[in-house]
């Protein structure tokens, strides 16, 4: 598992953050799949856990905030052996980038997405953010959040998402099994984690939620009303589990460029007179 951790650069993450818990779940995953480190991409977008690929030992993208999935599906589409990980926040990934969420998984890009979801804006010093609950008190909502929360769930299952799962950070086992399915699945996978913000978000902690989750046992994951139905229920029962998981060709096997395999095996067409004519 310590062959992933980037030993040079230690997290700077506050005592407490629910990102070690994934940093720990996403090596501990890596290890158990025998992934060699050299084969795995990770891209982040901005914010607290966006600085992920700082501190694996894998390659790594830190770009724009909200724009991690393009990038991560452009390295798949390039050399599709690469395992590539796209890791975010809340905030990057449900506002900035809630287009780019929406049409990487309409497209089922073979990659997998997790999302360290806290509610605010944490590195901003804790503005509301997508997912923040009606009444929340925030720096941008003083008198509580009046907006209703985005559900990354329902969200990702109408954008035709072919695995949809919630994880949480004081479960570092069971998202550990869940990062391990999500990266065997082929084609787009999706975790939403929660993950409490210990230093912004002092209502929805570990406190919080540890009395309320539970694990999803039984449920048919192929049944898309069965997991919507389930994606809508918060409250004093919050269900961590797989939701959602089918089978669907990707992206990559649809495409007339990319089924003949990733660009990185195909040969480099010279470009000619003929072919500049079929254009003018």
């Amino acid at each position: 598992m310590n062959d992933y951790k980037n030993k040079r650069v230690p997290p700077d993450w506050c005592p407490g953050c629910g990102n070690f818990a994934q940093l720990s779940a996403i090596t501990m995953a890596l290890a158990e799949l025998k992934i060699d480190p050299k084969d795995v991409v990770v891209a982040s977008g901005i914010g607290c856990s966006s600085n992920m690929p700082e501190f694996l030992n894998t390659y790594g993208y830190h770009g724009l905030h909200g724009r991690l999935l393009p990038f991560a599906s452009g390295v798949k589409w390039a050399n599709s052996k690469l395992t590539v990980i796209a890791y975010g926040g809340d905030g990057d990934g449900f506002f900035e980038g809630t287009q780019h969420f929406f049409h990487t998984a309409k497209r089922n890009v073979d990659i997998t997405y997790m999302v360290s979801d806290n509610q605010v804006f944490g590195l901003t010093t804790g503005q509301a953010s997508p997912t923040a609950p009606i009444g929340l008190r925030t720096k941008t909502t003083p008198d509580g959040n009046i907006e209703t929360p985005f559900n990354p769930i329902t969200f990702a299952l109408n954008a035709g998402a072919t695995f949809v799962a919630r994880g949480f950070s004081g479960d570092i086992k069971h998202l550990k099994e869940l990062t391990v399915k999500a990266i065997k699945h082929k084609g787009f996978s999706f975790i939403d984690v929660l993950s409490p913000c210990v230093t912004w978000n002092k209502e929805n902690s570990y406190e919080y939620f540890r009395p309320r989750v539970y694990h999803l046992e039984g449920n048919d994951v192929t049944n898309f009303d069965q997991a919507y139905k389930l994606g809508l229920e918060w409250g004093d029962k919050i269900p961590i589990g797989v939701f959602y998981e089918v089978e669907r060709p990707t992206y990559e096997d649809l495409d007339e460029v990319l089924k003949d395999g990733p660009l990185i095996d195909q040969k480099i067409h010279q470009l000619t007179e003929d072919d500049l004519e079929e254009f003018a």
